[in-house]
């Protein structure tokens, strides 16, 4: 009798089982997920997504288009705005050559550069205010001079929410740019410079296409932080109406004399954030 074949069969076992393996990616084996990385899963998603919830529920939709449409939220609103948009603005003119300077170029102390430029992200907001103070006071370290030689001075104006603004701003966009420079392939910056371009033109028509994706994401970051930023703003620019006031600090001068007009105020400020994060996800920040 001829022995039957098998070894066809077990070929075919083996790619239907890696074909059964394929057609279940990320499965564990089979297994389920772990209860116990479940459970604190859904805890840190209910802690994180309870209070938006319950700022949505609370909010007073009835009294909402005459909470928002007060002289007062509009001013702030467009305060907000205007102030955002310049810190981002100054944020691109100052942060892009930053990065630049940080991913393409070696000198001692470049680790302590990087770490000093990140500070204001991990810094209380209100020490970053009491440092603009002592920097650029009418008694600071250049501000006197600027008061002496120029006539200028910051705090308490719109100039300075600008300023503070962009304190806290600046570090989202020099992160992301210089992220992306990183990542960026430095061979058609090379094939520039042979081809007689010199730095900063191989980076103005070269690199700078090149890592757009990433100076839009960094700009729309910068915007966001800026738009919601509240310490360093009240510490250096103060809280005046059509001058310093921006939505945050009318959000905490509203809660303590009308809370639904804080809610109504803060919703706003939800919504914008969420566009901004819808926006950064579809455009710049989905995984391929």
């Amino acid at each position: 009798m001829i022995p039957a074949d098998t070894s066809g069969a077990r070929r075919g076992d083996t790619r239907g089982g890696a074909g059964a393996r394929r057609r279940r990616p990320g499965t564990g084996g089979g297994q389920g997920v772990p209860l116990l990385l479940l459970l604190p899963a859904l805890v840190a998603l209910a802690f994180l997504l309870v209070p938006l919830v319950a700022l949505l529920v609370r909010a007073p939709w009835r009294g909402m288009p005459e909470q928002l449409t007060s002289p007062a939220v509009w001013q702030a609103l467009r305060l907000s705005l205007v102030c955002a948009t310049a810190a981002t603005a100054v944020s691109l003119v100052l942060g892009v050559p930053l990065a630049w300077l940080l991913a393409r170029t070696e000198f001692p102390g470049r680790g302590l550069v990087r770490a000093l430029v990140t500070l204001p992200l991990v810094l209380p907001p209100v020490v970053g205010g009491v440092a603009l103070l002592m920097a650029l006071g009418r008694n600071g370290v250049v501000g006197q001079w600027l008061d002496a030689w120029f006539g200028v001075s910051l705090p308490f104006t719109t100039a300075g929410v600008v300023v503070a603004e962009t304190f806290v701003a600046m570090p989202f966009l020099v992160i992301s740019v210089e992220g992306t420079l990183r990542a960026a392939d430095r061979r058609y910056e090379e094939a520039a410079a042979t081809l007689g371009a010199s730095r900063f033109t191989a980076f103005r028509r070269v690199t700078l296409p090149l890592i757009m994706p990433g100076v839009a994401a960094g700009s729309v970051l910068a915007w966001a932080r800026a738009l919601g930023e509240f310490g360093a703003t009240i510490t250096f620019a103060g809280n005046f109406p059509d001058r310093t006031q921006t939505m945050p600090l009318a959000v905490y001068l509203a809660l303590q004399s009308d809370p639904e007009a804080a809610i109504a105020l803060s919703v706003v400020l939800l919504a914008v954030s969420i566009a901004v994060l819808a926006g950064l996800r579809d455009r710049w920040m989905t995984a391929s």
